[in-house]
């Protein structure tokens, strides 16, 4: 068998958790856009100072909800700001991100929320509220469920208003380096998903890694990435903290069938993604040219590209 290996870059912190990356961010550059999240139809800059406190509010509500240090909370929604703020919101809370696929049926719902002991669901709509209620009288764990388009981020943002900074700080700094930090559940090909706990630490190091290799691509205040894979997927989380641990500005979409036009909105500097999903742009952009009489050029120009 033939090895290849690089020497690691990046100095994993001897200890520390994901929340520092957000606090630092927020020192460091707080005017910063970090996020891009879609109002109205039309994309909006939050800096890091403002991730910050939106992440502090909901932090406070999940712990007036309930939720403890190591408490397993789960997260079922597709990929929107939303996800990744209530992603950072319960690691400040020092509690485990649970990612569930928001395609999945109520019986695997049941099964990772009770493997994983989840003490709260935080879900995308009503229709993922229904599904996990169904199932419900099996969880015994599960405490409660919050639905993101029914208003949960400014609930809980509310009933955490009287949670002290101090109480919150130090949940921040309750996860350690080798802490978990999330279980993601296989896919279930080879019998019942299998939940595989990755901690603080590899999080630092895979990600670290990546933004010290590809350093140019990761420049602050000038790049950006959208996402569009499900971050319930482990590839999607890695880019979500590498963005945050750059820090570039961060889109994210849900409907992946709007990709082209978001593209064009967005304007990301850098694309992260898997092949199906760059053939669908290519062969869509290829239509789209073709119907306008530009074909042969459109040809042309992706000959030299590839050239």
């Amino acid at each position: 068998m033939r090895e290849f290996s690089l020497p690691a870059l990046y100095e994993v912190p001897t200890d520390g958790n994901l929340t520092d990356l957000i606090r630092r961010n927020a020192s460091q550059h707080p005017d910063v856009a970090v996020m891009g999240r879609k109002d109205g139809g039309v994309w909006t800059d939050v800096t890091a100072k403002e991730f910050l406190a939106e992440v502090r509010g909901v932090a406070k509500g999940l712990i007036a909800a309930g939720v403890g240090v190591g408490d397993r909370v789960a997260l079922l929604s597709r990929t929107r700001y939303e996800w990744v703020l209530l992603d950072f919101a319960i690691w400040s809370a020092g509690a485990v991100t649970v990612p569930v696929y928001e395609t999945s049926s109520p019986e695997q719902i049941q099964w990772i929320l009770g493997d994983s002991g989840a003490s709260l669901a935080l879900v995308e709509s009503a229709a993922h509220e229904a599904a996990v209620e169904s199932v419900r009288a099996n969880l015994p764990e599960l405490r409660g469920v919050r639905q993101i388009e029914a208003g949960a981020v400014a609930r809980l943002t509310a009933e955490g208003a009287d949670v002290s900074d101090e109480l919150l700080d130090e949940r921040m700094s309750a996860a350690h380096a080798d802490d978990p930090a999330t279980i993601v559940y296989t896919s279930g090909t080879t019998g019942r998903p299998k939940g595989c706990v990755l901690t603080h630490r590899a999080f630092f190091a895979e990600c670290g890694n990546v933004v010290e290799r590809l350093g140019p691509l990761f420049r602050t205040g000038e790049s950006s990435v959208l996402l569009f894979l499900p971050a319930a997927h482990v590839f999607g989380r890695l880019i979500e903290v590498a963005s945050v641990m750059a820090p570039i500005r961060l889109g994210c979409l849900p409907d992946i069938k709007t990709l082209t036009d978001e593209l064009a909105s967005f304007r990301p500097t850098l694309i992260l993604g898997v092949p199906r999903v760059f053939e669908k742009v290519y062969n869509s952009a290829r239509a789209k040219a073709q119907a306008d009489g530009k074909g042969k050029i459109f040809d042309k120009a992706a000959h030299t590209a590839i050239a």
